[in-house]
């Protein structure tokens, strides 16, 4: 899972200067709080302007038993120089899947101005407790800090290996690829790591993207070292072995595939006959531009937002106050919260501004049977409603009348936002992009039909189509975790993998006490890298920006709903 990066508390003025820098962050000797193993640590990044609250930016990955990590994920943050902008970074042990960080265990942090950073970058300094004075233990943080090019080339690198070196007794080594830069202090910053390839001296690594700027600078000849090391689960992992080359060497596999022997020097020391402990090769590199998001925007496309609704028994009865679904009129339920708070960042790239509303999981009078797909505003020949004030409308009303049923089966109406994303698809090669499918599904519990949900899920990851997952209420909602890949690479039930990660989950309750535009910005944050991943994907470039209309643009109405069936009378 991926952390966000929130809206400044701050408008920006029209005249500031803004660049963006990324920051790496490395800690030595951080405090044990795990008994049977290491801290599983975390880097979160907080930052004031102008005098404002400290509000989380991002986060870095989690380290697995590890008591000094190399955060490979750096944290983006907007540089004021005219600015003094506090920063805090800290360290966290995060031992489960929950946002929160009230259940994790503080590890130590570090405070100063993004200025101090940028002038004084390495910046090493010891971490201290909350009380700002005592230290954390032995506890050290050094951050690195570089200016962003947006907009550039990527470098789109296939690894694979043969004949590693077994380093486990009990099967056969478990390889990952480490990809680093050197650092101006004579260090190697980690700049990539590649997914765990499990039981396997021969592995083949999914694709690498790497900007060209965070892999060389744009030097070419910049050396570039590549380290090959078998995981283990107690954070021990073993070093195999690496090499060093350049991003001009590595090009030369656009003609062919090369390979670089990984040597580990320990091992070449001691043996006289030593040659390698595998062969590392590099099937292919290119060199793609860079298209960003809004790119995509200014060329015309559009976001289409889809509501999914969970209508199963298990939200309550809406009549009484403890049911999730219950209408307050004084203050919206989590279904009505969420979807508000989504919604209206959505409908912005959305130029008609109607929206289909789905839900699942409920008897539709005067039918008896369950239905895992039915229009909220009971026209299923036009399930769009005006506006996010229209699905809130359409929901109100549709609670009234339908009767709650179950399971929680949410496989069709993803299948069904897909099929209009496939339409989309076939329309690409003539219109460029043109169409990007945004579903938002709102659940209360664990689904029933999880392998469906996975398959439909794998085909969706091959269109213009993200999913974002609330969970609402106090369910146990770990097993979503899978949906999003955060236990690794989501697969069909026959295996198939997605083509890319298109599902972002977030606990409401999580969310509960802190501002609407919050949720929005978590659960949103990573909507933009999906977009530009699917162009990228199907190699599909901008449409040229959109030309204004040469003369006088009137304001237009509304667009009217066509009138649709009555709503069904209430079930007695």
């Amino acid at each position: 899972m991926s952390y966000p990066v929130y809206p400044s508390a701050v408008p920006r003025a029209a005249n500031e200067f803004l660049s963006k820098v990324e920051l790496y962050i490395e800690c030595k000797n951080l405090l044990n709080r795990d008994v049977m193993s290491k801290s599983d640590p975390c880097a979160v990044l907080y930052m004031s302007r102008k005098g404002g609250p400290m509000d989380e930016i991002g986060r870095t990955e989690n380290v697995k038993n590890c008591l000094d990590p190399k955060f490979a994920k750096p944290i983006t943050v907007n540089y004021y120089f005219e600015e003094v902008q506090k920063i805090k970074i800290a360290i966290y042990d995060v031992d489960n899947t929950t946002y929160t960080l009230s259940d994790d265990d503080f590890l130590g942090q570090l405070e100063c101005t993004l200025g101090t950073l940028v002038s004084n970058s390495p910046y090493v300094k010891p971490l201290l407790m909350k009380d700002g004075t005592n230290k954390a233990g032995n506890g050290q943080m050094t951050v690195r800090a570089e200016e962003v090019k947006e907009g550039g080339e990527v470098a789109q690198i296939m690894f694979k290996a043969k004949k590693l070196d077994n380093k486990d007794f009990m099967g056969k080594s478990d390889p990952y690829l480490e990809i680093m830069k050197p650092t101006i202090d004579g260090g190697w910053q980690v700049i990539h790591r590649t997914e765990v390839v499990k039981n396997n001296l021969n592995p083949s690594w999914r694709p690498v993207n790497i900007s060209v700027h965070s892999l060389c600078g744009g030097n070419r000849q910049q050396p570039i070292k590549i380290d090959c090391y078998d995981w283990d689960s107690d954070g021990s992992n073993d070093y195999i072995g690496g090499f060093t080359t350049t991003l001009e060497e590595i090009l030369k596999s656009s003609a062919g595939e090369i390979s670089f022997p990984c040597i580990n020097p320990s091992k070449q020391a001691k043996k006289k006959n030593y040659t390698n402990s595998g062969v590392i090769f590099i099937s292919s590199c290119q060199l793609v531009k860079e298209h960003t998001f809004l790119e995509y925007v200014f060329g015309g496309m559009q976001i289409n937002f889809t509501v999914g609704i969970d209508f199963t028994a298990s939200n309550g009865n809406p009549s009484q106050s403890s049911s999730l679904h219950y209408i307050n009129p004084y203050a919206p339920n989590e279904y009505m919260a969420a979807i508000k708070a989504v919604g209206e960042v959505c409908q912005d790239y959305d130029s008609d501004k109607l929206f289909p509303a789905l839900g699942f999981g409920a008897r539709i009078p005067p039918s008896t049977q369950v239905s895992h797909e039915f229009a909220i505003n009971f026209n299923p020949q036009n399930p769009f409603c005006a506006g996010i004030d229209g699905v809130l409308a359409a929901y109100t009303n549709c609670i009234q009348y339908v009767q709650l049923y179950g399971p929680t089966i949410v496989s069709p109406i993803i299948n069904h936002v897909a099929r209009f994303a496939q339409a989309a698809q076939q329309e690409e090669p003539a219109k460029g992009a043109h169409a990007y499918y945004v579903l938002l599904l709102l659940t209360d519990g664990v689904l029933s039909d999880m392998g469906d949900t996975k398959n439909a899920i794998v085909q969706a990851s091959k269109l213009p189509m993200s999913l974002i997952i609330v969970g609402v209420g106090n369910a146990d909602f770990s097993d979503m975790n899978e949906l999003d890949g955060d236990n690794g690479v989501l697969k069909s039930l026959s295996g198939e993998p997605v083509k890319r990660d298109i599902v972002q989950f977030v606990p409401f309750r999580e969310f509960k006490q802190k501002s609407p535009a919050e949720l929005a910005s978590h659960v949103l944050a990573e909507v933009p890298k999906q977009v530009t991943s699917y162009y990228k994907m199907r190699g599909i470039k901008p449409s040229p920006p959109r030309v204004a209309p040469a003369g006088p643009v009137y304001p237009g109405q509304a667009p009217v709903m066509p009138p649709g069936p009555a709503a069904p009378s209430p079930v007695v």
